[in-house]
């Protein structure tokens, strides 16, 4: 009987906020061979901008339109159409039919769902180039002019870049405010919308620890 051996785990490399080569991560040769599964990315995106949806829009209805208790003219002999409140729909200021009313657009998905999009969205980074590993990012006291100078955050084509981090540190965060392309999420609340809407992302490798653990449920 002949076994087929083991698949070799595939690698992520990771790097010093300089840029400098500092190992590498496991991950599963499916991370980079097994397709990508689209279909479920978009039922992800669209449940996330619908649960964004503020349901506000509200129109009102000729019931609820103030005014038109009387009727306008008599029924006959006029010379115009019947008409029996000004607040009718076909008149100007009447009332609206079918208008927009407040309402929840949100809806949930599983949480196994939400997961496997999670590792499809990191997949399809890595894939594409654009998911970088850092060892970490530190800071004795907030300087947003020396994160600007590290090489994993340098503006490429103005994209905007998302960086993961185990905790939001004030030091750290307070240095990477203020820079304007670079948007801030941790690693227990970051979605795959969030990895689908930024060009690059750069997680440090305790972020990505818990990232990988939040893919495995």
């Amino acid at each position: 009987m002949v076994t087929e051996a083991p698949p070799t785990p595939a690698t992520l490399a990771v790097v010093q906020p300089t840029g400098e080569p500092a190992g590498t991560v496991q991950v599963g040769t499916e991370f980079f061979t097994a397709p990508i599964k689209t279909g479920l990315l978009a039922q992800v995106i669209l449940a996330y901008r619908a649960n964004q949806r503020a349901g506000t829009a509200s129109t009102k209805t000729r019931a609820a339109v103030s005014g038109g208790g009387k009727k306008p003219w008599r029924q006959k002999h006029t010379g115009r159409a019947r008409a029996g409140s000004i607040r009718s729909p076909l008149w100007r200021h009447g009332g609206i039919i079918f208008g927009p009313h407040p309402r929840d657009f949100g809806y949930r998905l599983p949480a196994q769902m939400r997961r496997a999009a999670l590792l499809e969205a990191l997949r399809a980074k890595a894939r594409d180039g654009e998911l970088t590993v850092v060892t970490g990012l530190t800071a004795e006291r907030p300087s947003t002019k020396a994160m600007a100078k590290l090489a994993v955050l340098q503006p490429q084509d103005q994209h905007r870049i998302l960086v993961v981090l185990e905790r939001l540190e004030p030091a750290v965060y307070r240095s990477l405010r203020n820079l304007a392309h670079v948007e801030l999420q941790v690693a227990q609340q970051l979605t795959a919308y969030d990895l689908l809407n930024h060009q690059r992302v750069v997680l440090t490798q305790p972020a990505w620890a818990i990232v990988e653990a939040r893919c495995r449920g």
